[in-house]
């Protein structure tokens, strides 16, 4: 269940207590823990949390993300422009270029229609060729979100979901011996020093590490993709849009995705800049000019109809006892964080409290260093 880091970086060695602010250096780089226990970290919740599929008040997913509609966009938009650039671009150029050359009207407008001549047929071509590439990797990645089974983070219970790779039945781990970690590598290539980043959770199950990994663009944003995470199982985000809309066009009574309601939102606040002085006249036309060329609403209905088709498959694709265990339970029945996870959370907010430019790991280590003190 690794997703997109290298393959070159070693694969963090959970049998070994780690437990966070544990850091294991390698070669080339170190893994950084941030659990278990899951500490809370002072880091702000990310920008955008693509990773997460979905948030309710029973559970949360992080797997494949939901679509988006710039994918469309450049799904329709490609190849568009290459058509329109050959057939309508490329004649003006050679039509100008004739102008500077001071011929006729005559030789001018010939040239423009030489051009589109020549170039109409490749001009089809190359478009359908491109949308047709463009088609087969969205459905490519659409087949991965039906087929995908995400892992589940169910705060009711204090239990995490995972699916194993060729299992039939999803496993479950408690929530605070989950292991979380931050990769840091880095090497040496023709064009400099290139530095990676990467953000997993895992466990060991029947010696076989089990892991979903992502790139991260820094510490700091691994780390807060980790807090967004864990700040929904100890009940301190609650929707979806404090992490999944970087852009804040989502309005209150608006669905936690991207659709035709943000499409509305941005212009609306687009023309609202204008009149306020924010932004010029030149912005809004190219707004409206990108927007044209990406078939204007088109790519936001096709993310409306992508998620409505996910969530009827995703439902189904679901196992059985996996539907049943993200039911909600009654409110006497959820699980309670255990003493030892309250006592020292409580430590780690007090030590950055005190010490607000102390990396958090160092505090995370501190604390845990004080617990076997006093043992």
């Amino acid at each position: 269940m690794a997703d997109n880091l290298d393959s070159a970086i070693p694969q963090p060695q959970l049998e070994q207590p780690y437990k966070a602010g544990d850091v294991e250096p390698f070669p080339s780089g170190r893994v950084t823990y941030l659990a278990p226990l899951p500490l809370p970290s002072p880091l702000p919740l990310p920008p955008h949390g693509p990773h997460i599929d979905e948030l309710n008040d029973v559970y949360i997913d992080f797997g494949m993300p939901l679509p988006e509609v710039f994918m469309w966009q450049m799904t329709l938009g490609v190849p568009f422009t290459l058509i329109f650039m050959l057939t309508v671009l490329a004649p003006l150029f050679a039509s100008f270029m004739f102008f500077l050359f001071g011929l006729g009207w005559d030789d001018i407008s010939d040239a423009f229609v030489g051009a589109f001549d020549a170039a109409y047929g490749y001009a089809l071509v190359t478009g359908f060729f491109t949308l047709f590439i463009c088609l087969a990797v969205w459905l490519n990645v659409h087949n991965k979100r039906i087929t995908l089974i995400p892992t589940r983070f169910n705060r009711q219970r204090r239990e995490v979901c995972f699916m194993l790779n060729g299992a039939t039945e999803p496993t479950f781990i408690p929530w605070e011996s989950l292991s979380a970690w931050v990769i840091e590598a880095q090497g040496v290539t023709q064009y400099g020093v290139h530095r990676q980043y990467g953000m997993g959770l895992g466990f060991y199950h029947e010696d076989r590490l089990t892991s979903v990994e992502f790139p991260c663009a820094g510490l700091p944003l691994a780390i807060s993709h980790w807090e967004a995470i864990r700040g929904f199982m100890e009940y301190e985000v609650n929707d979806l849009k404090s992490i999944q809309d970087p852009l804040d066009l989502q309005g209150p009574d608006d669905p936690p995705h991207e659709g035709l309601h943000t499409f509305y939102n941005a212009r609306a606040r687009m023309h609202q800049e204008i009149r306020d002085g924010h932004i010029g006249r030149l912005s809004g036309f190219i707004w409206y000019l990108y927007h044209v060329m990406t078939f204007w609403t088109v790519p936001n209905h096709l993310v409306e109809w992508e998620i409505r088709r996910l969530k009827a498959k995703g439902r189904q694709a679901l196992p059985e006892v996996m539907r049943q265990w993200s039911e909600p339970l009654p409110k006497e029945q959820w699980a309670k964080p255990s003493p030892e996870l309250l006592r020292m959370s409580e430590q780690v907010r007090a030590l950055h409290k005190r010490q607000p430019r102390r990396p958090i790991t160092e505090i995370f280590a501190e604390v845990y260093r004080s617990k076997e003190r006093a043992q």
